[in-house]
């Protein structure tokens, strides 16, 4: 038996795992993340040193709860979230927190930068306020100080294992962006036209090549993995793609975790408007992440007062109860939105409440409300790649839930599969890691031999006029309210009378107070 450790860094907490070579979890530890600092102005935050007492932290827990596996650890993989930038200087330290996958503060800027762009790149199109290239040349704008100590970019999981190696380097899937950025087309190189030098960029590898092994000297239990291989891995959604064995053509996939990704993979690349195309070394998926999954529900449930820490039964208990006949809907906007619109103005709504509405009607609204924006993507990705997808792979803190399981089934009108494994993510994590060492040929066979099905929810067809009516609604009530909630925003950030409204509710709170 082989035993191999996984770390899947995600938006909300930190997972580590000592998986064996049947993908078997043997012993695991989560702890919460940090908390990002976000402001009114679109910061969002994270100190990337907080991720590393994270895996510090979490190894510790291994070690103390099971000493002899974790002393049998043969290897390491970290995956995690992506759009996220840290930034170093020559000598490796950080310069300043890192950039969340949340940050809007160069949204305005992306929007000046695509004018001067050459727009026959293929990239520039892609240019918005969550591209690392508008990130770095906002960096530039506003922070030139900090920008010219700039030596290098990684993603949060190349942090880690640079900080276990010492060596910088990424992969092609979570630089895609920036890579494309950098890709000289018809002479127009990107990075160039906005000031960035192509230096920042770190080697890449692919996932499953070794970064380097582990370093002496790191603090306690880490020491006792020194030497030990450190393979590149990917981002938290290819890693989680593996490990349900979605990673295959004419697959798709959708992870639910505190943000959902979804999308669907081919042998070849296809465009379709707001989703990515990424390589995903032999395959192509489309699709991408949004801003909206399980922290709606979150919000959904602090909203009604529930306890968030038990999301999973708090939201069966909604489930359980009666529904009115006349459904909600409901805009799951919450934090502007990535994929398919990339727009952080967007906001959400809930339309059609009527007094007989209560939390049951909320919470069905909420999982109809993002199973729609599923929709949304799926169609696109099946549209550009002329077929549909076979079937859904669905993963994620989520996917335990069945009723949400088959809304999204009954919605897309696809099957939806549930991995037997409930964490993906350090499944994929693991997969790397055994590929990496030899134990298998490729990952096609890995995830043959690692990856097993627990449970399949048909489209019911009763359902479908129901949901198709919805949807249709879904839509026209997006169309009708993105301009008025952009409108909000806007006159709320340039402070006009709007802006003043959080301080006239206080003044007359202290008025009911006297």
């Amino acid at each position: 038996m082989s035993i191999v450790l996984a770390c899947d860094l995600g938006g909300t907490s930190f997972r580590a795992a000592l998986v064996d070579d049947t993908g078997a979890i043997r012993a695991q530890h989560a702890i919460a993340g940090p908390a990002s600092r976000d402001d009114s102005a679109g910061r969002s935050e994270i100190e990337p040193d907080a991720w590393w007492d994270l895996l510090v932290e979490a190894c510790a827990g291994l070690a103390a709860e099971v000493p002899a596996l974790f002393d049998a650890i043969k290897a390491v993989a970290i995956c995690g979230v992506t759009r996220t930038q840290v930034l170093l200087d020559r000598d490796g330290n950080s310069l300043r927190p890192a950039m969340t996958w949340k940050d809007t503060r160069a949204d305005a800027l992306a929007a000046r930068l695509r004018a001067r762009l050459d727009p026959a790149h293929p990239e520039s199109a892609a240019v918005n306020a969550f591209h690392p290239l508008a990130r770095l040349a906002w960096l530039r704008e506003q922070e030139p100080h900090t920008f010219g100590k700039l030596a290098c970019l990684l993603e949060p999981k190349d942090y880690l294992s640079f900080r276990l190696t010492g060596r910088r380097a990424s992969d092609p899937v979570s630089m895609a962006r920036l890579l494309a950025a950098a890709a000289s087309h018809e002479g127009s190189d990107l990075l160039a036209a906005a000031g960035i030098p192509a230096a920042i960029l770190p080697p890449m590898l692919e996932p499953w090549d070794e970064v380097g092994p582990v370093q002496h000297g790191l603090p306690a239990p880490l020491g006792r993995l020194a030497g030990k291989p450190v393979f590149c891995a990917s981002n938290d959604t290819w890693a989680a793609v593996v490990g349900l064995g979605a990673m295959r053509d004419g697959f798709a996939y959708n992870i639910s975790g505190t943000t959902e990704v979804l999308g669907v993979v081919g042998c070849e690349p296809a465009r379709a408007e707001g989703l990515l195309t990424v390589d995903w070394r032999g395959l192509f998926q489309l699709g991408g992440p949004s801003q909206t999954g399980a922290d709606t529900v979150s919000w959904l449930l602090a909203l009604l007062g529930r306890d968030g820490a038990a999301v999973g039964q708090e939201i069966d208990a909604l489930l359980s109860g009666s529904r009115q006949p006349q459904p909600l809907l409901f805009l799951p906007y919450l934090q502007g939105e990535r994929v398919p619109y990339w727009d952080p103005f967007l906001r959400g709504a809930l339309v059609g409440l009527n007094r007989r509405h209560g939390p049951t009607d909320l919470a069905f609204a909420v999982l109809e409300g993002v199973a729609c924006l599923n929709r949304i993507v799926l169609e696109r990705a099946e549209a550009a790649l002329g077929s549909p997808a076979a079937e859904i792979r669905f993963g994620g803190g989520a996917a335990a839930n069945p009723v949400w399981s088959q809304i999204k089934a009954d919605l897309c009108g696809r099957p939806v599969v549930v991995a037997a494994s409930r964490e993906p993510g350090l499944l994929g994590a693991a997969i790397i890691a055994f590929t990496g060492l030899g134990r298998y040929a490729s990952l096609a066979e890995v995830q043959q031999a690692l990856v097993t099905v627990a449970r399949r929810f048909e489209p019911d067809p009763a359902r479908r006029p129901a949901y198709d009516a919805l949807f249709a609604l879904f839509r026209r009530a997006e169309d009708a309210l993105v301009p008025i909630s952009r409108d909000l925003v806007v006159a709320a950030q340039a402070g006009g009378p709007l802006a003043d409204l959080a301080r006239h509710a206080s003044a007359v709170a202290n008025l009911h107070a006297d």
